[in-house]
């Protein structure tokens, strides 16, 4: 079977159930595992690679108002891979391909292969849509297995929050200008974690946010995961962060409990990486209770050379 992902979170699904050497096409985004940088690339996008976040709120914002794509298919390169299954997703309007253009690509090709389409709302959507991607590969027994492994992780961290003694208030941004509110999975994960998500809203996209929203909230614990983008990415952003009225009195600021984390790599890729996101905002929120798993990388504390208005 030749597989193509179009997406960054079902090529991490694919080569989780062991159908590394299946893989024959993945997205421009695509780049865990290491190999699949590798692999031909069948995306494009429209977004300039140096554009500032409030540019790409802009273009993502116009795309929903024309329907105009801001990814689209390389068709000959799709073409001459021929593949026999294509995963996809219809969850997000501006961070993949549109279904329509995906499902008349493959009514083009050769064989007309099978497309999957994934659309995960929370975490048991995404070990639902694990499953349904090995049972569409023939290796549903690897679905299994994988799924229960995670669940095991979800279930440790789960039971040493039961010994919390209280709920600090977190937010989880996964934008800075303008400030977005987590969302689908990710409230749910603060939730898990022992953290009390007072903006995301469990299962419901995240929506754009107003600076008061955030100080009203008073967090006690602020994470910051832009999707899309790495820690360094993420940081050029920060020092917007003083400039807001009410920043520097907030419970996070003050006790050094602000974090940035890989937005691009975890918490907004809903595939197995999502219990690795998981653990690291468990420690982040309660470290003794919950130590980092090896290999994990630790979110980063902001300093404050960057929370303070100069």
């Amino acid at each position: 079977m030749k597989i193509v992902s179009l997406l960054p979170s079902a090529t991490e699904i694919i080569c989780a159930l062991g159908l590394e050497e299946e893989l024959v096409g993945v997205t421009h985004e695509c780049d865990f595992p290491a190999f699949v940088r590798g692999l031909p690339k069948v995306t494009r996008t429209l977004i300039p690679t140096n554009a500032s976040s409030a540019e790409i709120d802009r273009l993502v914002r116009e795309q929903l108002r024309t329907s105009r794509a801001l990814y689209s298919l390389d068709l000959p390169t799709l073409e001459m891979l021929q593949p026999d299954l294509i995963v996809t997703q219809a969850l997000c309007d501006v961070c993949a391909v549109a279904e329509e253009e995906v499902r008349a690509a493959a009514c083009a090709l050769p064989g007309s292969p099978r497309v999957v389409n994934l659309e995960p709302q929370n975490l048991s959507d995404v070990f639902t849509a694990i499953k349904h991607v090995a049972e569409a590969a023939g290796v549903s027994k690897r679905g299994n297995a994988v799924v229960g492994v995670l669940q095991v992780r979800v279930d440790d961290v789960v039971a040493r929050v039961e010994r919390q003694r209280d709920r600090p208030r977190v937010v989880l941004l996964e934008w800075l200008d303008p400030p977005f509110s987590s969302g689908h999975w990710n409230p749910e994960l603060v939730r898990l974690a022992g953290g009390n998500e007072g903006l995301g809203r469990e299962g419901e996209r995240s929506r754009t946010l107003r600076w008061d929203e955030v100080i009203a909230w008073q967090p006690e614990v602020i994470v910051i995961a832009c999707c899309g983008f790495d820690v360094e990415r993420t940081l050029a952003d920060v020092p917007l962060l003083p400039t807001v009225p009410g920043w520097q009195d907030l419970p996070a600021v003050r006790s050094g409990q602000v974090y940035v984390t890989d937005g691009s790599q975890f918490f907004n890729r809903p595939g197995p990486r999502l219990v690795d996101s998981l653990e690291i905002l468990a420690h982040a929120i309660n470290p003794q209770v919950h130590p980092l798993p090896a290999g994990l990388p630790p979110a980063v504390r902001v300093t404050d050379s960057f929370l303070v208005r100069k």
